[in-house]
């Protein structure tokens, strides 16, 4: 039987304690959830009564606020809660922005629901978080999550504003990845997805030099949000092939590369896999997730690859944009084969970063850019008039205008998504190669984190 995915958390946590010299009050300190907060509530629909549960939790508050997303799933349990929150904390301390961790969840299945009817569910559970503190600027900051977007954001951001009224000049920064009209920031919505794309150019950068992804085949399993957008950038961006889609009702193939910008026009107009014209559409198998690619990017769910089936995986190189889709001993039969797994505390920390991006835009009340934007058109269009001075040939039109172009928000977005969480990378493979005891990624990110979280609960003086 599978570990569950709170379990092999705490293995993994285990495994990482075992390269540290740490007291084992402040290492269970570290591993443990700080507290967890459980809320059944009634919403009247449909002319009766309805019950509903909602967790969220709090893994690590040595430093605040904590952040999480919420996801809407039938499937939710308290565990995975716990287990979700704990791994915030290590991405939030590996890749270097200022929160703890936290995660919630409410047991639904929002396609049961109307969008009145999710309003009205997602403004009560607003409340009720609101009632305990579980949803602040300042203590903790909620985000999308699987279920949830930019649309169930604005609702609980514009809830907890009517709530907190003394909170109002910063209510905003309640929670990140709301529309744009409601304070949100250009790129969250790709964050995550393009946040694979980059640590995984970064991982062959590294080993096989640059322009290394240009034609590697990639196999996506999930293509919400996250696998939507690692597909399109690797594809646009990097030169890769997506030559399959594993979806929960469907698998798309196309040996040649599946065309990701028509799959998604296609898609945007409602219409079916089975008449996507692209690539050959098959009723999805467990056997697909094996099939062979030089690139596998579980973007789904977790305990996706586990001890049953990881035996079978023939993709070298396995990418976790989704959260724990390799149980613990799952990922120590992958590293026995030989394939590299890109852990999920880095490869789909994008999404906490651009969420930090966002948060102190709304913190500041001001765009990114603003200021220096008119100031840094002036010194390029100086340096290409001085170029020009002291050169008979003059500068190219279309080489003037992207000198003397200033970046937009979304571009510095992008610019400083792609520097953290490249240098995240960069930070566990350097730790890796000067200590190979610790044999994989995933232990030398957690010790990474593990030993950001201590040092700042002894600075505490914990």
């Amino acid at each position: 039987m599978s570990r569950s995915f709170l379990e092999s958390v705490d293995a993994q946590f285990a495994r990482a304690f075992g390269h540290l010299d740490l007291p084992k009050g402040l290492a269970e300190k570290i591993k443990i959830t700080n507290a967890i907060f459980k809320v059944t509530f009634g919403v009247r629909l449909r002319g009766e009564l309805m019950s509903f549960t909602g967790w969220r939790a709090v893994h690590s508050d040595h430093i605040e606020p904590v952040k999480g997303g919420i996801r809407y799933s039938a499937n939710s349990t308290g565990d995975e809660v716990e287990a979700l929150a704990a791994l915030m904390t290590l991405k939030c301390a590996l890749v270097g922005v200022p929160f703890g961790g936290s995660k919630g969840a409410l047991a639904i299945n929002p396609k049961d629901f109307t969008e009145l009817e999710l309003e009205k569910i997602t403004r009560r559970f607003t409340q009720e978080l609101a009632r305990r503190g579980m949803i602040s600027p300042g203590r903790n900051v909620p985000a999308p999550d699987m279920g949830t977007g930019e649309r169930e954001m604005a609702w609980m951001a514009d809830e907890y504003r009517r709530v907190s009224p003394a909170e109002t000049l910063n209510a905003a920064a309640c929670v990140t990845g709301k529309p744009l009209s409601r304070g949100g920031i250009n790129g969250r919505t790709e964050a995550t997805g393009r946040g694979v794309a980059y640590v995984l150019a970064e991982h062959l950068e590294t080993t096989e030099g640059n322009g290394a992804l240009a034609g590697k085949t990639v196999t996506v399993q999930g293509f919400g949000n996250v696998g939507s957008y690692a597909s399109l950038t690797l594809q646009t961006e990097f030169g890769a092939k997506i030559i399959r889609i594993i979806e929960r009702n469907a698998t798309l193939e196309n040996p040649e590369g599946i065309d990701i910008a028509a799959l998604l026009t296609h898609r945007a107009a409602g219409e079916g896999w089975d008449s996507f014209g692209g690539a050959t559409v098959t009723v999805p198998d467990a056997s697909d997730l094996c099939a062979p690619c030089d690139i596998l990017i579980p973007a789904a769910t977790e305990n996706v690859i586990t001890a049953q089936n990881a035996s079978q995986i023939s993709a070298p190189i396995v990418v976790e944009a989704a959260n724990g889709p390799i149980d613990y001993d799952a990922d120590q039969i992958l590293a026995q084969r030989g394939i590299t797994v890109l852990p999920d505390l880095c490869a789909n920390a994008g999404g906490v970063i651009v969420s930090y991006f966002e948060w102190v835009r709304n913190l500041t009340h001001m765009p990114f850019g603003l200021m220096e934007r008119r100031m840094s058109q002036r010194r390029f269009s100086d340096l290409a008039d001085l170029i020009e001075g002291l050169s008979p040939t003059p500068i190219p039109p279309l080489m003037r205008s992207r000198l003397e172009k200033s970046g937009s928000e979304l571009d510095l977005v992008r610019s400083g998504l792609e520097e953290m969480i490249r240098a995240a990378y960069r930070r566990i493979a350097e730790r890796l190669a000067r200590q190979p005891n610790l044999s994989d990624l995933r232990t030398a990110g957690y010790v990474i984190a593990i030993e950001e979280v201590a040092l700042a609960y002894r600075d505490l003086g914990i």
